[in-house]
């Protein structure tokens, strides 16, 4: 018994693909034969469709592309010569910085919401994930079942059709609930004159599932593009096949399957005792460790919620310098000086404020979108703030990867957000009942399944996780996820840490500097991209790209 639905083609299809991917059956497998340029777009395209990549390449790309002559092309070429320069360097020599130099495009299919957050824990890798706000969760799979994980050993057990049947029943409701929030966010937001019943249509089918994404369980399955290094996928390797999830060591199987049949040399090392086997041992061994006195130590202390809640994340800043705009003032003024930094330490707290101002105006300069970011001297000062937010913000939050990010288990004892346009479309009723069920059933799975319960909790509820940045990611983290367009939830949590820098860290200058960060509320939050999008597509012009982030 296998977790994931197999894919069929026709036989003209599978002809085609075989050429370009790695496999046609499994929900891991690699791009090959195609330029770089069709990868990149093929992947930005999965991010906002429910199909998978394989009939995303076959319905959207494939007619573009000039196929002449591809029949005879082999994956397998250049692999014997590229294995013999990886003997001679990198196992001779150790030299790491040779597996940088082989990337792959990987799609991972049908993951789970949990799995996806340890798809994307790696720093030195790029990711695209299907996104909730453009893709409803509605419809079910070619093997009939809604799309949320079914992990084998779950199944196999007597909660098995307890775990199917509640899963099966969130599904329903959000079905049922999806046109109802469609019809209220109609009568509530009518049209605007000049607007095309297309723009309207995505900008209010984007409010509702913005709305009901809460529902859906973490379990529900999910489409990452992958693009990574032979190192990089090394790295996530050897922590995924030591990882407590059992969903996670079987991917990891899978992945490992298929990147050798395009870079196997670079993973060579994963499969060694003394070095691949030591290096997950020795990960293994410090988390269990850890864990176990961890637990010991902190068994007895309390840090619940208090249920429901339609108020909006906490986040609380809860550590920072309070001379961290002297030290970015120095760190300015350092690579334009010939001095020792603790001298320019000297000099810029003797400096007048109208002097303080035009180093930083010089620095950062003029602005006029929130990609002119300043340089590395913002990099001076940091801040760790600690957030307790729904789930489903989390996850977006937790991609951006030039920070530390760490996160405690996800459960029911935070409680759950309520988004206001539930209470206003008088849905709360049958969103409540989704979200206990969901907590019934988990604290149903805890005892005997501890890691493979939090599948069934909704992304409603709400978990505790620390962000460590400096000043420079703040900015770029802060006026993204703060964007018009940007998911309601983490549009708070990013105007919170915004207010924190400024009032509580003391911080105004710096916080001035992050002039494009979104104070403002919206009632449909994706109309205006929709309308940007609108007017590429009737003039062929490249509009100018709408901020905010895509949830």
């Amino acid at each position: 018994m296998t977790a994931w639905a197999p894919e069929t083609f026709s036989a003209d299809e599978a002809d085609v693909l075989r050429r370009y991917v790695t496999n046609l059956e499994g929900p891991v497998f690699a791009l090959v034969n195609l330029p770089e340029v069709v990868k990149g777009a093929l992947f930005a395209r999965y991010s906002r469709s429910a199909k998978s990549l394989r009939r995303l390449f076959l319905d959207e790309f494939v007619s573009d592309l000039d196929v002449t002559g591809d029949e005879s092309i082999d994956a397998t070429v250049g692999v014997r010569r590229a294995e013999e320069l990886y003997e001679r360097v990198f196992v001779a020599y150790g030299d790491d910085s040779v597996a940088q130099l082989g990337g792959v495009h990987l799609a991972c299919e049908q993951a789970s919401n949990i799995l996806t957050k340890v798809l994307e824990r790696g720093r030195l890798m790029a990711y695209l994930e299907q996104s909730t706000r453009y893709v409803p969760y509605d419809s079910r799979l070619a093997t009939g079942h809604y799309r949320y994980y079914r992990d084998p050993d779950l199944l196999a057990s007597p909660f098995g059709a307890r775990y199917v049947g509640e899963m099966d029943r969130v599904f329903d409701t959000y079905s049922e609930l999806l046109p109802r929030m469609q019809s209220w966010l109609s009568r509530r937001f009518p049209k605007q004159a000049g607007d095309s019943d297309l723009v309207y249509r995505q900008s209010i089918r984007a409010q509702a599932l913005d709305a009901l994404r809460g529902l859906l369980p973490a379990a529900s399955l999910s489409n990452v593009g992958l693009y990574g290094t032979g190192q990089s996928y090394e790295q996530l390797l050897l922590r995924m096949r030591v990882h407590p999830l059992p969903e996670a060591r079987a991917y990891a199987e899978l992945m490992l399957d298929e990147l050798r049949k395009v870079i196997p040399s670079f993973l060579r090392r994963v499969d060694r005792p003394d070095r691949g086997g030591a290096w997950s041992a020795y990960l293994d061994a410090c988390y269990h460790q850890t864990e176990e006195i961890a637990h010991r130590l902190t068994a007895d202390l309390a840090g619940g919620g208090d249920g429901a809640s339609v108020g909006g994340p906490g986040v609380t800043l809860v550590e920072f310098d309070p001379s961290g705009e002297d030290k970015v003032l120095a760190a300015i003024l350092f690579p334009h000086a010939n001095v020792p930094e603790d001298t320019l330490v000297e000099r810029v707290a003797a400096l007048t404020a109208a002097e303080r101002a035009a180093l930083l105006h010089a620095y950062v300069g003029e602005r006029t979108n929130r990609r002119h970011r300043p340089g590395r001297a913002f990099e001076a000062t940091a801040y760790r703030f600690e957030i307790v937010c729904d789930y489903g913000a989390f996850r977006d939050l937790q991609r951006h990867r030039m920070l530390t990010v760490d996160w405690q288990r996800l459960g029911p004892d935070l409680g759950y957000e309520i988004p206001a346009s539930v209470v206003e479309a008088g849905l709360v009723d049958p969103y409540e009942e989704s979200l206990t069920r969901s907590a019934d059933l988990y604290n149903q799975l805890l005892p005997e399944f501890p890691e493979q319960a939090a599948y069934a909790l909704a992304l409603a509820y709400r978990i505790r996780f620390a962000m460590h940045m400096n000043a420079r990611e703040a900015m770029h983290i802060i006026e993204l996820r703060s964007g018009q367009q940007g998911h309601p939830s983490y549009r708070l949590v990013a105007q919170a840490m915004h207010d924190l820098i400024d009032r509580t860290a003391g911080h105004h200058a710096i916080a001035s500097a992050m002039q494009f960060v979104d104070h403002s509320s919206y009632d449909l939050s994706r109309l205006d991209a929709e309308r940007h999008i609108e007017k590429r597509r009737v003039s062929g012009e490249p509009a100018p790209r709408p901020v905010g982030g895509s949830g």
